[in-house]
């Protein structure tokens, strides 16, 4: 597959003898969003993780734009961007100067760095507290803080677990609309969520995991044909498979395909 950005190679990740991600093979290309859906405690969290480089697997391999996320970790970072569920700050710097010293990490120029941060604190409608200290932020503020931070060096992977908690609706409305953007310039979106409704309107495709087992991905059309049904919504596609009485029968429907 052509211009693959985002790679895995039978990912695992066990804690003694439990598999909390289980031969993960997945492959995101430029232009693409994919949303990764599952249920809480499924390993949504662990994989992203691994693809970001923060938690070595188990077993198997990460490539981020070709580069092996444990052999040439410097390389991958630097083309990457990584939103957490929960985000951490400096409290007392203010929205400018953290990303301004986000922006030096990435070795930014500095009047590019200046540019950039104005504008993405005008987008996210920051600009008139941009000189107050993050402490005084409420938690979808500090969101959009991050967001920003994540998009100052124009990276080509973008990976955001649940990046629309604490969001008002004209925030998570911006969010998307930026997300779609960034897919037609070229990167890649790599989306865990739960807000299913989100991922249906958003995603390309979606991987749907369930006790670290992918256990289908595709298109909602696609899935929907496999399935066997032609009007369901994606949240009826993911109880189905994820706790319905018919699981077992449609999961095996899927691998037989």
């Amino acid at each position: 597959m052509e211009n693959v950005l985002i790679k895995t190679n039978h990912l695992m990740k066990k804690y003694g003898s439990v598999s909390v991600v289980n031969d993960l093979n997945l492959e995101v290309k430029g232009g693409e969003i994919f949303g990764f859906l599952g249920p809480n405690g499924a390993g949504k969290t662990t994989t992203i993780k691994m693809l970001t480089g923060l938690l070595n697997p188990t077993e198997g391999e990460v490539f981020i734009c070709g580069y092996d996320i444990r052999k040439r970790p410097i390389e991958a970072k630097a083309v990457m961007a990584y939103v957490p569920d929960q985000p951490k700050l400096y409290n007392k710097l203010s929205a400018k100067e953290f990303l301004i010293l986000i922006s030096s990490l990435y070795r930014v120029p500095k009047d590019i760095a200046q540019e950039k941060a104005e504008q993405l604190l005008d987008m996210f409608e920051l600009q008139d507290r941009s000189d107050e200290l993050l402490e005084s932020y409420s938690h979808g503020m500090r969101q959009k803080v991050v967001l920003a931070a994540a998009l100052i060096h124009q990276p080509k992977v973008i990976l955001l677990d649940e990046p629309t908690v604490g969001l008002d609706p004209a925030s998570a409305r911006l969010l998307k609309d930026i997300l779609q953007e960034l897919a037609k310039q070229g990167a890649a979106v790599f989306v865990s969520t739960h807000i299913l409704e989100i991922a249906e309107r958003m995603c390309h495709r979606v991987g749907i995991l369930n006790a670290g087992v992918l256990i289908a991905q595709g298109s909602p059309e696609e899935l929907r044909r496999k399935i066997g049904h032609g009007e369901e919504s994606l949240e009826d596609i993911f109880l189905e498979l994820t706790g319905g009485k018919e699981s077992a029968e449609l999961i095996k429907s899927l691998e037989e395909e």
